[in-house]
């Protein structure tokens, strides 16, 4: 027992080390086609997925194995507030058109100071989904537009 109490004691005095805080979600910029593009309430969608298949074999029957199948990545969702500006909405009329036009762009998480400090690059992305404002007269809430982006894989760069 005595080990532990002068474990303890000389924990306390060690140094705790080089301590970085994590940065916060609300400081981002999205930018498609190197144009940073109006401010963004909200982006979701930042998600790969490996898919495996499992198998077991014969005479193994306490092991399985897991095969890759193949990585997806999902769709990139982008909201925000309905402006004068409608470059996201014509992006899409174009698709709806038949007029696809990808885009490379990228999603930039900034520190304190406003400098990117992760980014994600999106590759050959184009819109599959917009959505309107919901309108209620009861609340005081921004009016939104969503726009949905489907796209060719997603990187990451610090």
């Amino acid at each position: 027992m005595s080990w532990n109490i002068l474990n303890i004691e000389q924990r306390r005095y060690k140094s705790l080390g080089d301590r970085q805080d994590p940065y916060l979600a609300y400081s981002f910029v999205v930018e498609i086609d190197g144009v940073i593009v109006a401010g963004f309430s909200d982006v979701s969608g930042l998600s790969i997925e490996t898919q495996v298949d499992k198998k077991t074999f014969g005479g193994e029957n306490h092991r399985e194995y897991a095969f890759v199948v193949q990585t997806k990545y999902s769709d990139i969702t982008l909201k925000r507030g309905l402006t004068d500006s409608n470059h996201m909405w014509k992006w899409y009329e174009k698709v709806i058109n038949g007029h696809i036009k990808r885009c490379n762009g990228s999603i930039y998480l900034l520190d304190q100071n406003g400098i990117p400090k992760i980014w994600w690059d999106f590759l050959e992305a184009y819109p599959i989904k917009w959505e309107g404002p919901v309108f209620n007269a009861t609340s005081s809430a921004v009016a939104a537009e969503t726009l949905v982006l489907t796209h060719n894989g997603i990187y990451m760069h610090r």
